[in-house]
Formats: C-alpha cells, sequence, structure tokens
C-alpha cells in the first residue's frame, strides 16, 4: 500500500504568525465575546479590528457573527459591507475594495496544504476582492484568488481561480456566466 502524507513530519514552512501568541489570544476572546457576537452595531467592530491591526476605511458595515483570523493581515476599503457570519480565514494578507458587498455566511480562504509533499506543508496566499465586487451569501473564495473590479460570485459558488472585471461567475467551480451591466449601460463579453 502507498504511503501519503505523515501528519507527524508536518511543516509550516517558516510560517509567522505576524503577532506575539499573547495578542493572538487577546484577539480570540475580544473577537468571540464583542465582533463575532449577536450584539448589533459596526462601530464596535471596527474599532475593534483597528486597534488589533485592521485596516479599516470610512462607513463600512460588519455585521454579526464575523470572523477573522488576523485582523493585522486585513484591509477593507471605504463602503465595504460585510454581512452576517463571514469568515475571513487570512493567514496571508486579504484586501478588499471600496464598495464591495461580502455577503452573509461567505469564507474567505488564504490558506491550504501542499498535498504533494508527505510533510503537507502549509501553503499560503493573499486574496484581493477588487472595488464594486459583490461576494454572495454562502460563497467561497480560494487561496491567492483575485476578484475583478466590479465581478459577482453568485450564490453559493466556489472561485479558486481569478475572476475578470465586471463578469458574473456561478457554480462550483465558478464558471463565467454573462457580463455584469448595470441598468442603463450594456457590456459586451470579451
Amino acid at each position: 500500500m502507498q504511503s501519503f502524507q505523515s501528519l507527524s513530519a508536518y511543516s509550516s514552512g517558516g510560517f509567522s504568525r505576524g503577532r506575539s501568541r499573547l495578542v493572538e489570544a487577546a484577539w480570540l476572546v475580544v473577537q468571540w465575546l464583542l465582533v463575532a457576537s449577536w450584539v448589533p452595531g459596526t462601530r464596535h467592530r471596527t474599532l475593534l479590528l483597528r486597534a488589533f491591526g485592521a485596516g479599516i476605511g470610512a462607513g463600512v458595515v460588519l455585521k454579526s457573527g464575523l470572523r477573522v483570523k488576523f485582523p493585522w493581515r486585513l484591509t477593507i476599503g471605504d463602503h465595504a459591507w460585510l454581512g452576517e457570519s463571514v469568515w475571513i480565514d487570512n493567514l496571508a494578507p486579504v484586501t478588499i475594495g471600496s464598495d464591495c458587498c461580502i455577503s452573509q455566511g461567505a469564507y474567505i480562504c488564504t490558506g491550504s496544504h501542499d498535498w504533494s509533499k508527505r510533510a503537507f506543508d502549509l501553503a499560503t496566499r493573499p486574496v484581493r476582492i477588487g472595488a464594486g465586487s459583490w461576494i454572495a451569501a454562502g460563497c467561497i473564495i480560494g487561496p491567492g484568488v483575485r476578484v475583478g473590479e466590479g465581478a459577482v460570485l453568485g450564490l453559493g459558488s466556489v472561485a479558486t481561480r481569478d475572476l475578470a472585471p465586471g463578469a458574473v461567475y456561478r457554480g462550483n467551480p465558478a464558471v463565467r456566466v454573462s457580463e455584469r451591466a448595470m441598468e442603463g449601460e450594456r457590456r459586451r463579453a470579451g
């Protein structure tokens, strides 16, 4: 029988958590008590994320249930909305552009494992979501994905590859189904 990974030999490949264990532990307590809590409001979430190093723009809306692995690796532009139970699993940087909508239950993942290595090495890659994009409810965005400006990822879809600007994607894996046309505009597929 062929032998696959050996988890006893696991390697994080020199991965740095970016802050001390004490800061990380403090963040976990603050997150569970106040950020991910049912308590309504954005202001306290914004202030706490900023206090732990997140870059948060003006007019951002942050709903209850929000989970962020490492706030010091998160940047959110102006007037972005993050819905209930959004999970940002950011072992690598996550950048969310201005005027983005990340809907309920979306999962943004920046880490995985190299299944071709016996030690099942940790592999991380940043995620970037362009301005004016919409990530619909229940979507998953995988490590290294770049979402182009104004792109749409439809309900429950899984993005494992980059999404072109102004395009609409659906499915698992997400496939391009049309161009995004705003009311009064027409765009041609190209």
